[in-house]
């Protein structure tokens, strides 16, 4: 070859070798990109396969929504965010599954981190007022919603879905199927937080126990009326006399008509928070909590609460308070020596141990613990030999007023969290609550939000083995059990006087009407102290005083002492269940 034309060759060489080097790139890259998208596609799958079955969607609208999330995802692949909720079954299995499954299908990893209640709000509160973000998403109870609509530092989800989260918001979310949205929704009509789970405080019983003619001919010889599901306080008290003075013993064991708990534990707050003056008849008719006073004893008057005492219109210390404290303690006679040094979580899983009668205080939450097979609660074939119905009601409520409680765990998001770490936790917490994977989360925490979950036919298979569950979601009793509300200004610095003032009330070196008389003065300052350090339009302003006989005497709460001990009444199972619609 002569010099001329090696030296053409080369200059040729110089020219197509980039072009070909680009070449080879381009196709190396889209044989990457063909892979990991192959790989995904088959990771995806095997999730829906394996894991998230059943599901309200088909297996197409399943790979559908997956799909969603891996190309939604696309800005925060290799991030890691941080949320934090408490421990229950429902949270367990978010942080040990759902997060490894996001993960898988979107990149983007999730430290869930598990911690007690009264954690997470500790958490929820510091990370408000120092403005430092920890968290990028919390799961936290709707119980807070009066302090996130008047503090200004969460995200109203509502505007979020519709503006600035437009982009990472999920299509098929379908927020119209959470049946919780009214827990979660401000006065202003906008929705502060979306739920996640949710479950009700019950009246348990023994339907074994109560079906035994020998036992129902003994009840009605000592009380005159029908061994059943108590319909008031007075048949509870009843009943629990019953069992813990009249029986004694079944099946060779102690047994006792009532159970409860009385730690000295921020659990025990909530143990009177958790609207059980509601269940007393102490608030006003409405829902999801009463108004102008709610189950907290809190009036407001145009969104402003003005006071938790009698003499400033409330009705914490009013005689239907002093009622549902009053029962509350003397109840523990009837119970387990042990329940008075027991904690919530101990006192729910209590019920397994075969010896409880009944427990008008339950969470559903610890439901999956005692449906364990081998359990003295449990048949051979896995039904329970107790149900779960409408709760008993105190001498003070009426017609049209809440019934019970119902936590509803959402999730939360702050102002404080930078943007593309909100939208990646958003993400996550829409993966968390999707129709994908919402019904198997749903069977496995037994702790429902959506109205297509519990009216599926694997909730209707389900059924038999959840003791009344199914059927109390899917009755009007969802809207009826109902967390705390707007009047509650500022929750996580309220609540802690709840548990300090009743562990005051279980020792009992004061009566009953001074330490709820000390409670609500106490609430009175603490709502004053909020007033002081919030401008806003719906910031405590107390009323001034008045005589109790002044606020006694008007319409509503708080009321005047009524008959305290009406007769008993009891109902069958199945009226009781009516009574739900």
């Amino acid at each position: 070859m002569s010099a001329s034309a090696m030296l053409f060759e080369r200059q040729q060489d110089q020219i197509l070798l980039p072009s070909f080097k680009a070449l080879l790139s381009v196709i190396t890259l889209s044989f990457v990109v063909c892979t990991s998208e192959g790989v995904y596609a088959k990771t995806a799958q095997e999730w829906v396969e394996t894991e998230f079955t059943p599901s309200t969607l088909s297996r197409e609208q399943q790979l559908q929504e997956m799909q969603w999330f891996h190309k939604a995802s696309e800005p925060f692949r290799g991030m890691t965010i941080y949320v934090v909720s408490e421990p229950i079954d429902t949270h367990w299995y978010e942080a040990d599954t759902l997060a490894k499954a996001f993960e898988d299908v979107t990149g983007i990893r999730v430290v869930h981190e598990i911690t007690g209640e009264d954690d997470v709000v500790r958490k929820l509160l510091a990370q408000i007022e120092t403005q430092h973000n920890i968290y990028d998403g919390f799961i936290s109870d709707s119980d807070l919603i009066g302090g996130h609509f008047r503090s200004g530092a969460v995200v109203a989800l509502s505007d979020y879905m519709q503006e600035e989260g437009k982009d990472v918001t999920l299509p098929t979310l379908d927020i119209e199927d959470f049946f919780g949205l009214s827990f979660t929704t401000g006065p202003d009509g906008k929705v502060y937080q979306l739920p996640d789970q949710q479950f009700p405080s019950v009246y348990w019983y023994r339907h074994d126990w109560f079906s035994r003619k020998d036992l129902q001919d003994r009840f009605r010889k000592l009380y005159g009326y029908e061994l059943g599901v108590p319909m008031n306080w007075s048949a509870y008290e009843d009943i629990a006399e019953f069992f813990t003075v009249h029986v004694r013993e079944l099946d060779g064991h102690r047994v006792w008509g009532h159970m409860d708990y009385g730690k000295t534990d921020p659990s025990l707050g909530w143990r009177i928070s958790d609207a059980w003056l509601a269940m007393a008849g102490m608030g006003d008719k409405g829902l999801p909590n009463g108004l102008p006073v709610d189950d907290w004893g809190i009036r407001v008057e145009n969104c402003r609460p003005v006071g938790a005492s009698v003499r400033r219109g409330g009705a914490l210390d009013s005689p239907a308070a002093i009622y549902g404290i009053r029962k509350f303690l003397d109840w523990f006679r009837l119970a387990p020596p042990e329940a008075l040094n027991v904690t919530d979580k101990v006192m729910g899983e209590w019920v397994g141990s075969g010896l409880i009668a009944q427990q008008i205080f339950w969470y559903t939450a610890y439901l999956a613990q005692i449906t364990q097979p081998g359990l003295p609660v449990v048949d051979a074939d896995g039904a329970p030999k107790w149900r779960i119905a409408p709760s008993p009601l105190g001498a003070y409520w009426q017609e049209g007023m809440k019934s019970g409680y119902q936590d509803a765990g959402s999730w939360t998001f702050l102002k404080n969290t930078p943007e593309k770490r909100r939208k990646a936790a958003w993400l996550y917490a829409q993966f968390t609550v999707s129709k994908t994977v919402s019904l198997k989360k749903t069977m496995v925490g037994l702790t429902p939000i959506r109205l297509s979950d519990i009216n599926s036919q694997a909730m209707t298979d389900r059924a038999p083995y959840l003791g009344g569950l199914v059927e109390f979601y899917r009755s009007n009793a969802r809207y009826y059990w109902t967390p705390t509300g707007t009047n509650v200004p500022s929750y996580p610095k309220l609540s802690p006087l709840w548990w300090k003032y009743m562990t005051q009330a279980l020792k009992g070196t004061q009566p009953v009407e001074d330490v709820m008389h000390d409670l609500a003065l106490a609430m009175d300052e603490e709502l004053a102290a909020i007033g002081r350090e919030d401008p806003g339009p719906c910031a405590p302003r107390l009323n001034p005083q008045s005589p109790k006989d002044y606020w006694l005497n008007q319409p509503g709460s708080p009321k005047p002492e009524l008959n305290e001990r009406p007769p008993g009444k009891t109902l069958s199972y199945e009226e009781a269940l009516k009574a739900w619609h």
